[in-house]
């Protein structure tokens, strides 16, 4: 709680008149209190489970980007980042600091960038103490030195119940998610998703590393037993997490990842994992991982057992855990680790078209790295029910202040610096689209990408797709080889030959914005689509 005369320096954010503070609480004082306060529930296996009253995924559409001086230059303006001016954000943050008169709020000091050279003081302000559990689950706790000497260089400022009155106010809807790079402060109203807080952390940190040179990415990463690291790229859903948690490796982290000169370093210290049909057969790590001081948003639990119900979808398909890194078995601490000598592009191909497999070329990696082709899938944005073909830009659009390229360049410079192989990965469906065929076997995914670790993979014969113009490999030890192929997959060799050319055209339609940035070589790497 708070001390007599210390407020955490939040009158200098004009934060008063407050019912009092509760500092880097340990976890269990954390659920002592969302039990108390109606928050939520305790599962069978301990975690806390929490119930959102709306927005149950991100709203993408209802993040802003406050335009100032020191940002107006450099940011990507568009859909991405939206601008409000600097008067419309004053207007919010009054309504904020008015908002959490008498409140009792719930700080988190921390870190996000287990690298200290490019390590980020960060604070997070809640009214909630779930969401506060949140945030010290997922970020970087500090020892109690750190703690004493903590200045937060951002802050999060979330208010779940305070909620916008839409285009009378400036906004899209009752919800606001705004970014003021010049006061270093995040606001989040009117939507309980957790992820909004990790992810507007992200989006910092993916203006501030670039400007150093640093490659910051939407990616999970692992190590091997010889402390060979490994990258896998993806949007939510597209098994970043789940791949990468792999009882043969060591996980560093599991969504977002820095790669400098040194080489390669979380930016979190927790996971936040998709729950769906989760099992302990095909998860055990993750499955595993959640138990007390995890939390479980959206998970249906048995009313008298308390056990969880993975398999159910009845409040969201998007139903997620947090938990620290450190629950996962022998992972890596502090989070970091050498440069990789593997890189996968995880896609979740709705069109069931592309192999389960393929290596790239250096120029054929900045043209799906750019593209960013999987889909969205039902539950992880408002509105989406079902798998939808898209582009992401690098793996992670929604997340990227600065243009793509300037994420593409980085990333190929640091690639060719180490010479690492890439693959693109078919998570999504085989034999068919989406609603015809199935989703790509865990088991199978899983023995493709040790093959490609072990290095046995790499020095088979490969042919090009006669679309897609990947480098497919015509057998894989463990894999039959006629699932290598995914043509070989459908029943109807027509109906492949169609859907993949339709997907080869939605490549190269949504290409053309970076025509005049990439080179010829570059372009010249997509898919061909004649007849």
């Amino acid at each position: 709680m708070m001390e007599m005369g210390e407020d955490y320096r939040l009158n200098e954010l004009g934060i008063h008149n407050i019912a009092g503070v509760s500092r880097n609480l340990p976890p269990a004082q954390l659920v002592e209190d969302a039990l108390a306060r109606g928050e939520g529930q305790l599962a069978s296996n301990g975690a806390l489970v929490v119930h959102l009253p709306n927005r149950r995924g991100r709203s993408p559409n209802d993040k802003f980007v406050v335009h100032t001086p020191d940002v107006e230059k450099d940011l990507w303006w568009g859909k991405v980042n939206v601008p409000i001016e600097p008067a419309l954000f004053d207007h919010l943050w009054s309504r904020v600091t008015a908002f959490l008169q008498g409140k009792q709020l719930y700080i988190f000091d921390g870190f996000v960038g287990a690298d200290a050279k490019y390590s980020m003081p960060l604070r997070c302000i809640n009214i909630r103490a779930w969401q506060n559990l949140f945030a010290s689950t997922l970020f970087i706790r500090p020892t109690p030195s750190q703690l004493e000497r903590h200045h937060p260089h951002f802050t999060v400022v979330a208010v779940p119940d305070l909620e916008l009155d839409g285009k009378a106010e400036g906004f899209n809807s009752e919800v606001g998610i705004v970014i003021n790079f010049e006061k270093k402060l995040i606001v989040i109203c009117g939507t309980h998703y957790g992820g909004e807080i990790k992810k507007s952390i992200f989006t910092v940190m993916n203006y501030l590393l670039p400007m150093k040179g640093i490659a910051s990415m939407h990616c999970s990463v692992n190590q091997g037993e010889d402390k060979d690291t490994a990258l896998f790229f993806g949007l939510s859903g597209t098994g970043k997490t789940t791949l990468s948690a792999d009882p043969a490796r060591r996980l560093i982290g599991d969504d977002e990842t820095g790669w400098s000169d040194d080489g390669i370093f979380n930016l979190e210290g927790g996971c936040y994992a998709k729950v769906i049909k989760l099992s302990a057969e095909a998860e055990p790590q993750i499955y595993n991982a959640i138990h007390f001081g995890s939390l479980l948003e959206n998970v249906v639990i048995d009313p008298i057992t308390r056990i969880p119900d993975y398999d159910s979808d009845e409040l969201t398909e998007n139903t997620r855990a947090t938990y620290p890194v450190e629950h996962i078995p022998r992972s890596v601490i502090p989070s970091m680790g050498g440069h990789p000598l593997n890189i996968f592009f995880l896609t979740a191909d709705a069109f069931g078209v592309l192999p389960p497999i393929s290596k790239l070329t250096p120029a054929m990696a900045q043209y799906q790295y750019l593209s960013g082709y999987t889909a969205k899938l039902a539950g992880t944005e408002s509105g989406i029910n079902e798998p939808i073909a898209t582009f992401s830009s690098c793996f992670g659009e929604p997340f990227l202040p600065l243009h793509p390229t300037k994420y593409a360049t980085i990333l190929a410079k640091r690639m060719a610096e180490q010479q690492s192989d890439c693959w693109l990965v078919n998570t999504g469906w085989s034999g068919g689209p989406y609603g015809v065929g199935s989703r790509m076997k865990i088991q199978l995914t899983r023995a493709l990408l040790a093959a490609a670790l072990n290095g046995k993979l790499a020095k088979v014969e490969f042919a090009p797709d006669p679309v897609f113009g990947v480098l497919v490999p015509k057998e894989c030890p463990g894999v039959p080889s006629e699932l290598l192929v995914p043509r070989n997959t459908w029943a109807d060799k027509d109906a492949y030959d169609k859907k993949a050319r339709e997907l080869g055209r939605l490549f190269i339609k949504n290409f053309e914005k970076y025509s005049d940035y990439a080179g010829t070589e570059v372009c010249a790497s997509g898919p061909k689509c004649e007849g």
